[in-house]
């Protein structure tokens, strides 16, 4: 019988290749972590009325710090993007000097914090539309990263009509008062009617033992008289 030897093949080691991008991607992802993000905060529009003064909130942040940061407002006006301010921030201390493309416009960030905000004054209908905060950090490499902040400007504010909400609460509140008033009404009678019928209880055991002595039954008083003795 002929016998077959079935080799098993050593498992070789990938190209060098491979080894070289699992680190750059490693590095990538760290080099994503420490970038550089620009926010306008949790909520990124704000409703002004014409006339008044509002302020366009915008912060960066990055992981390792920033070195020259540049950044700048822009403003878009029908898909052209017009230059509200900008500048070169040297290091998170030092507060920077800014450019001021715009009339009514007032950088109020001072660097505080990280915090490159503007004030516009006096705004009209012409000021609604998105503002754009960009930032551009030459210490990652020249990473850069911008965020959207939209100005809603009208006539006048709307006033909510809180009633149907106010008289749904109230009922609501009110249904679950009853409702532990009602609880706490139950747990009262129950208590109540379980005290009475422990006393009635009690009645009942003392009665017995009052008519047993006074019917002379075995146990009683009665039986402890001793029997007369004939004479």
């Amino acid at each position: 019988m002929e016998v077959q030897w079935v080799g098993v093949e050593v498992p070789r080691l990938g190209p060098p290749h491979t080894a070289i991008g699992l680190i750059f991607s490693m590095l990538l992802g760290l080099w994503s972590v420490q970038a550089l993000e620009m926010s306008v905060g949790k909520i990124p529009f704000l409703q002004a009325v014409n006339g008044s003064t509002v302020m366009l909130p915008c912060t960066y942040a990055s992981c390792i710090g920033i070195e020259d940061l540049y950044f700048n407002w822009q403003f878009n006006d029908n898909g052209t993007m017009q230059k509200v301010c900008d500048s070169v921030i040297a290091s998170e201390t030092a507060v920077p000097h800014v450019n001021i493309y715009r009339e009514r416009v007032e950088f109020v960030g001072k660097n505080h914090n990280n915090n490159v905000s503007i004030l516009l004054w006096n705004i009209t209908f012409e000021d609604g539309g998105q503002y754009t905060c960009f930032g551009r950090n030459p210490k990652e490499k020249g990473r850069n990263h911008s965020t959207i902040f939209t100005l809603i400007v009208v006539d006048e504010l709307r006033v909510v009509d809180n009633t149907l909400t106010i008289l749904i609460a109230s009922a609501v509140g009110g249904g679950i008062a009853a409702l532990m008033g009602f609880m706490l009404l139950k747990n009262f009678t129950l208590y109540v009617l379980a005290m009475l019928e422990e006393k009635n209880k009690e009645c009942l055991v003392t009665s017995s033992g009052i008519d047993n002595t006074e019917n002379g039954l075995s146990g009683s008083k009665a039986d402890s008289k001793p029997t007369p003795k004939k004479k």
